[in-house]
């Protein structure tokens, strides 16, 4: 069987207009499971019989034909060929090393995206509202809301969600203690003025598979 010749990359055509071929070889390779995965792995490891049953399904396979024994006119690519062009980064804010805390914060606050209110100018009443940070920051910072009660909010939608009616589960684990003392905790921080970022007070999820105090990993 005579062994498959491949153009070069730069000659083969793929364009609308190309009059090349897939290539989709009859494939006689059962599907094993379980048992019979051992004993075809005890098989293939056999001294003899091993080596020819492998060149026996390579052979069926056409793997001899179109990978092994092919004409390739092409030294081994090892990395890859693609321009690469370094983007200039956008919309960078840098803050002076000299600014206090709560001065930072607010720069921090100016680059983050617009607030809901400004986003839901001329949008349907019944389209979905999704605060954002900038909206919790202000609403901290005026004492519109703290994050104590945005907590206990939190936590009673929570509940609510993982009862019988619904059984969402939304969390697979998360204290409701440390949460509230979180909150209080920030609540003061805000009162004094000293938030200790733009993300003071607001809840964020995290994934099982960050280790998260007081939170063990439990993703794999």
């Amino acid at each position: 069987m005579a062994a498959k010749v491949y153009k070069p990359a730069a000659e083969v055509n793929l364009g609308p207009d190309s009059d090349e071929f897939y290539i989709s070889p009859n494939v006689k390779a059962p599907r094993v499971a379980g048992l019979l995965v051992k004993i075809f792995v005890w098989i293939l490891e056999m001294p003899i019989i091993g080596s020819m049953v492998l060149y026996i399904l390579k052979k069926d396979n056409l793997i001899n034909k179109l990978v092994q024994d092919a004409e390739i006119p092409e030294p081994p690519l090892f990395t890859s060929t693609h321009i690469w062009e370094d983007i200039p980064e956008q919309n960078v804010c840098l803050t002076k090393p000299d600014l206090s805390p709560p001065e930072r914060v607010q720069e921090a606050v100016s680059c983050l995206p617009a607030s809901l209110e400004s986003t839901l100018v001329g949008s349907p009443p019944s389209s979905p509202k999704r605060w954002t940070i900038r909206d919790f920051n202000r609403a901290y910072s005026s004492g519109e809301v703290t994050p104590v009660q945005v907590a206990k909010r939190f936590l009673a939608a929570v509940k609510e969600c993982s009862g019988p009616g619904l059984n969402m589960a939304f969390f697979i684990s998360y204290s409701p203690e440390d949460i509230i003392r979180q909150a209080e905790e920030s609540t003061l921080r805000y009162q004094r003025g000293t938030p200790l970022s733009a993300m003071d007070g607001i809840l964020v999820a995290v994934k099982d598979e960050i280790d998260c105090l007081p939170y063990p990993t439990t993703g794999e």
